[in-house]
């Protein structure tokens, strides 16, 4: 299951991203969930918080999440304001977060057909 967060989304919006997420790993019975965050150049407290409540309530309903394409000055925002990701996965990009899922799981992940389990926001 792979969610594009194309711009930057209230907190209204990713309260809503985290329920449709959370709702569609069990509709798809999804083993591994992306979040694709490369179009944020900024990332609040409560964004952070929230990709970690999608990491862990997917992880409670049987996938695994992560979250790819955290840009450098995000990276250093998030380490200068105490913003962690404790316990979620992360890669570099797209390829990479496919890639770790299917170590993951074994080489079953299921990446077809993507276009009917993509998820843009934004």
């Amino acid at each position: 299951l792979i969610a594009s967060i194309q711009s930057a989304l209230t907190d209204a919006d990713l309260s809503q991203l985290r329920e449709a997420l959370v709702e569609r790993v069990g509709r798809f019975r999804a083993r591994g969930v992306i979040v694709d965050v490369t179009a944020l150049d900024v990332m609040d407290s409560f964004a952070v918080r929230t990709l970690r409540d999608i990491a862990h309530m997917a992880r409670l309903r049987g996938a695994e999440t992560v979250i790819v394409g955290i840009q450098p000055e995000v990276a250093f925002a998030m380490v200068q304001l105490g913003l962690t990701l404790k316990g979620v996965a992360t890669a570099l990009d797209l390829e990479e977060g496919l890639a770790f899922l299917d170590r993951l799981k074994g080489g079953r992940i299921d990446v077809q057909p993507r276009a009917q389990r993509r998820i843009d926001h934004g």
